[in-house]
């Protein structure tokens, strides 16, 4: 357990433009300025690390943190608001005791039965905080790797999803729906054997296949983020591995270990033999998209970090010569286990997006929040433009909205209803005055994202930076 003084108030992750919520608001009739298109019909969610109370022991963003979600309803051009946490049954113990209970995942504070009862004493915290998903007619709120929580369509809890007790050990925040066949596939990393296994959940909601080891892996390693092709589950394996024994002592729980390389698994989504690709170490939070190539190949476009880093400083102030994230395409070859890797960008940026009826399928436009190099101080994790690229044909085109006084998030595509195309629709994005902090939601059109926003909705309250979130059209 670590001993050494937590002080929250030193963590920047907890103030300012990050700094969490406690008030639940419902607010209709929002102000806009511009003009609301009126065939944006549903509503855009995002959830994100709030802690309920002032955390103890320790607190690493983006990982820990109580799950809050974030909705604003958009319909005939008008719009409302509603937050609502995600009430895990450790949240309402710490609501009945008025404080923290549990500490961050780096000091392994749980509580007794003294203080939580038989039930939930000396077990891990959920923290369903990342990322917020629709499946089958599920809305699930998605930890890191854990069982999600159900939400209500007015985002009440409703409670653990286990999906019929199919998936005991839960998933990861990254799940996959394939468009063409409705399925989500999934994975989760566990810290004892199978170490990693996945999962494919139907159209209609049933596990059609149940926890399947990844062959090949004898370690507990971190991976956030996955992507599927037509033929392959991908994983990329950094080694970024769970160290069990140094966060008992005070240390770190994952040890960076670059002379172990990182591996490439393509997992046959017909449950043949796993596929691997090895090269040299590097790290990856998100994935743009990945499709398979008229070769055989896996085209796989994602953000490359050059190591795992887990709230460390602001990035312009590295000791590491400013090393960033930046764009990045791998193609994988499966007969050969290579994995060949082009720089696309060397702007920071990172939460990338495509329009989701592309996934698993070759695309051409994908958006992403980034660093417009004008402002100092920014935090990980905290953007102030937005860009889009073009990567079909031979290059790679760049669009850019530099925000000005706004730090913004992750860019979501809502499509035109009936549409087709990634370019027929409108890009929402929360983004916080740095000025006054006040919160908004900018609607860019996707024909000419440059140009800034047709219409801006005035959130009533802050809406903490990150992390993601999605687009549910009301005719679904």
């Amino acid at each position: 357990m670590t001993t050494t003084a937590f002080d929250p108030t030193r963590v920047a992750h907890l103030g300012g433009r990050f700094a969490p919520v406690t008030e639940e608001v419902d607010a209709v009739d929002l102000d806009i300025t511009g003009e609301l298109p009126a065939e944006l019909d549903g509503v855009y969610l995002r959830n994100g690390p709030n802690p309920r109370f002032s955390p103890i022991g320790s607190y690493l963003y983006p990982l820990d943190g109580d799950g809050m979600i974030h909705g604003v309803w958009l319909t005939e051009g008008r719009a409302r608001y509603r937050n609502r946490f995600v009430r895990t049954p450790a949240m309402r113990a710490e609501e009945r005791a008025g404080r923290a209970l549990w500490g961050g995942l780096q000091s392994l504070i749980m509580p007794g039965p003294d203080e939580v009862g038989p039930e939930l004493a000396n077990t891990p915290k959920p923290l369903p905080d990342i990322n917020v998903v629709r499946h089958a007619g599920r809305l699930l709120a998605l930890a890191e790797s854990d069982c999600p929580f159900r939400l209500g369509p007015g985002l009440d809890t409703l409670g653990k999803e286990t999906f019929g007790g199919g998936l005991p050990a839960g998933i990861t925040a990254h799940p996959k729906i394939d468009p063409a066949t409705g399925e989500m596939t999934v994975f989760c990393y566990a810290l004892e054997p199978p170490y990693l296994t996945w999962s494919v959940i139907g159209r209609d909601g049933a596990v059609s296949r149940g926890p399947t080891p990844v062959d090949g892996v004898d370690e507990p390693r971190m991976i956030h983020d996955m992507a599927l092709t037509g033929r392959y589950l991908v994983l990329v394996l950094a080694p970024a591995f769970f160290d069990i024994a140094a966060a008992m002592s005070g240390g770190s729980f994952l040890a960076w270990r670059p002379d172990r390389g990182t591996r490439v698994a393509l997992v046959p989504r017909d449950g043949g033999p796993v596929r691997w690709a090895d090269d040299e170490a590097f790290w990856m939070w998100h994935t743009v998209n990945a499709y398979d190539d008229a070769d055989g190949r896996v085209v796989l476009d994602y953000i490359q970090w050059p190591a795992l880093s887990l709230g460390g400083p602001p990035v312009q102030e590295r000791a590491d010569g400013g090393a960033h994230s930046g764009l990045t395409r791998a193609v994988v070859d499966p007969a050969a286990g290579t994995v060949h890797r082009t720089r696309l960008d060397d702007a920071r940026v990172e939460f990338p997006r495509i329009d989701d009826r592309l996934l698993a399928r070759a695309h051409r436009r994908l958006a992403v929040a980034a660093d417009s190099g004008r402002t100092a101080g920014l935090l990980p994790g905290e953007y102030d433009a937005l860009r889009w690229y073009d990567v079909g044909g031979t290059g790679t085109t760049t669009e850019v909205w530099a925000a000005g006084d706004l730090s913004v998030g992750e860019p979501v595509f809502a499509p035109v209803p009936g549409s087709h195309r990634g370019d027929r629709g409108y890009w929402l994005t929360f983004a916080t005055d740095r000025t006054d902090g006040t919160s908004r939601l900018p609607v860019l059109p996707a024909d000419d994202p440059a140009q800034g926003p047709v219409a801006t909705v005035h959130i009533p309250v802050r809406v903490p930076l990150g992390l993601h979130g999605t687009w549910l059209p009301t005719e679904e």
